[in-house]
């Protein structure tokens, strides 16, 4: 994994007194972040008419999932949502142990021509996006790509920038940033720590 995607698996999934660090988004602000992103999605597509999100492996996924439940609260239609795992597409591929494969998974109707949101919990050096995108390209040509994220931590690496983000949280480069969603962890947090070893 990229060091974005290295920092944000907990360890002790619904542990959250053994957990280190302190809490910087707890499940109500996970909330709330996501019903605001959804209203900003909806706002710049002037509607959800030819919207499609792709949750990024592993933690988009669920994060996509709950956009398309807060966009049907708002607009009452199911906004088409898919899975991509970009394990291939990484450019540190020989600096990583190999993780499992997960499905990459495309809508009914495709990309093509469709305004499609990236969905993802951390944006860091922005090497996951890139390597989303060019998961993307194989898939189809969508007329635009936007990305959402739950927490912007910055230090980027490329010249890729969020159109959605839940919470930006300036952090050093030996901080980590831990999001642990209940469909992954059992927990709904957000916790930011110093370990030894972080990137």
């Amino acid at each position: 994994m990229c060091p974005a995607r290295d920092q944000v698996a907990g360890e002790h999934p619904g542990d959250t007194d053994s957990a280190p660090g302190r809490v910087v988004l707890s499940a109500s602000d996970i909330s709330r972040a996501l019903r605001r992103i959804a209203h900003e999605i909806l706002e710049a597509n002037k509607g959800p008419q030819d919207l499609v999100l792709m949750g990024i492996a592993t933690r988009g996924v669920p994060l996509a999932h709950r956009l398309q439940t807060a966009l049907r609260d708002v607009e009452g239609v199911d906004v088409p949502t898919g899975a991509l795992d970009i394990t291939m597409y990484r450019d540190d591929l020989r600096h990583q142990p190999v993780r499992h494969l997960e499905p990459t998974r495309l809508p009914e109707g495709g990309v093509d021509d469709k305004v499609v949101v990236l969905v993802d919990d951390v944006l860091y050096s922005g090497r996951t996006v890139r390597a989303a995108l060019d998961s993307l390209a194989d898939l189809g040509r969508p007329r635009a790509v936007r990305l959402a994220v739950l927490v912007d931590r910055g230090h980027r690496e490329l010249p890729i920038r969020a159109d959605h983000v839940g919470k930006n949280l300036p952090t050093a480069k030996a901080e980590r940033v831990d999001v642990r969603l209940s469909e992954v962890d059992g927990v709904d947090e957000v916790r930011i720590s110093t370990r030894e070893g972080a990137r």
